[in-house]
């Protein structure tokens, strides 16, 4: 884990997306972070550990989601389809579909697993199973400002992780869409997710915290901005549009938390969230290919003055 200092730091941004402001300038104590987001080999010791299962892989029943469609009454999660053409980008159904079977094991659907995938990111995780996860480890969840604090790296105001320039001097810098998407995708290595550290970290030495995938915090997403934030690349309802927080049982899946960082599937054409400022909302209950979490720890480890743990 990465040390992050206290101190404030402008939170927002005012040239993208109306949810991201207004810019205010906030306070955030001293806390640890984990220097990539959890993958899928640590998500595995703590499913073997506690025989933990995920939010997409358990029985669903009708009298929980009426209104849906019979067909996704059964476990699996949102998977992303590349478009052969181009397409409207008003129907996120292009390019998404719900795939029964798909979890974090099968990331792609049945047919698909992890093989070469220990050091990618883990996928697939709801906000309940990256609590779960987080309490096992004897962590939690960032809120928000903790989380984007963090990604900025010390840079006072900066768009990216890394400055104010997208690609400096012509070099990648995270794991984002290039080209028009979702069909035409052009200058990548990855056709989805990367290993962690596939790029560099920032001013912390924190990595992935651009692209790769979207991140989950402890926030609430007010229904204030909702309108402006769905318009994204990230599915913008539940799976099944209707569900249960992992806090409140009995709570309707319009409950929903802020996930930070875009991922893999934001574009310049389309997803602007490449970004520590940017933010979107997420139904607890959603589960996707592009989603994963990292986590936090606020108590110094006595003992130890370095900045890594």
């Amino acid at each position: 884990m990465i040390l992050v200092p206290s101190g404030t730091f402008l939170m927002g941004a005012t040239s993208f997306y109306p949810e991201e402001q207004p810019v205010r300038r906030v306070w955030v104590d001293e806390f640890w972070i984990d220097e990539c987001p959890v993958t899928n080999e640590q998500f595995r010791r703590f499913v073997e550990d506690t025989d933990y299962v995920t939010v997409a892989e358990r029985p669903v029943e009708r009298a929980q989601y009426p209104d849906a469609d019979p067909s996704l009454l059964v476990p699996g999660s949102l998977v992303f389809h590349q478009a052969s053409r181009f397409v409207d980008l008003q129907d996120a159904r292009n390019w998404w579909s719900y795939v029964p079977g798909a979890c974090w094991r099968n990331p792609e659907g049945p047919s698909s697993d992890l093989e070469l995938k220990d050091t990618h990111p883990i996928v697939h995780v709801a906000y309940e199973d990256a609590h779960a996860y987080a309490s096992w480890a004897g962590k939690e969840l960032p809120t928000e400002a903790e989380w984007e604090y963090a990604a900025r790296g010390g840079l006072e105001g900066a768009t990216y992780a890394w400055g104010d320039e997208l690609a400096p001097g012509g070099r990648r810098m995270a794991n984002i869409w290039e080209g028009e998407f979702p069909w035409q995708k052009r200058g990548s290595d990855y056709e989805r997710t990367s290993p962690v550290k596939s790029f560099p970290p920032n001013g912390y030495g924190i990595y992935d915290v651009i692209g790769n995938v979207w991140e989950w915090t402890v926030e609430r997403f007010e229904p204030v901005s909702l309108g402006a934030a769905t318009a994204s690349c990230c599915s913008g309802e539940s799976a099944r549009e209707t569900g249960a927080a992992c806090d409140q049982p009995d709570a309707r899946a319009t409950v929903r938390r802020v996930v930070k960082g875009g991922s893999h599937l934001c574009a310049p054409n389309y997803c602007r969230r490449y970004r520590p400022a940017a933010r979107q909302g997420e139904t607890v209950d959603t589960s996707a290919c592009h989603i994963g979490f990292r986590c936090i720890r606020r108590e110094r480890t006595p003992g130890l003055a370095a900045s890594k743990v």
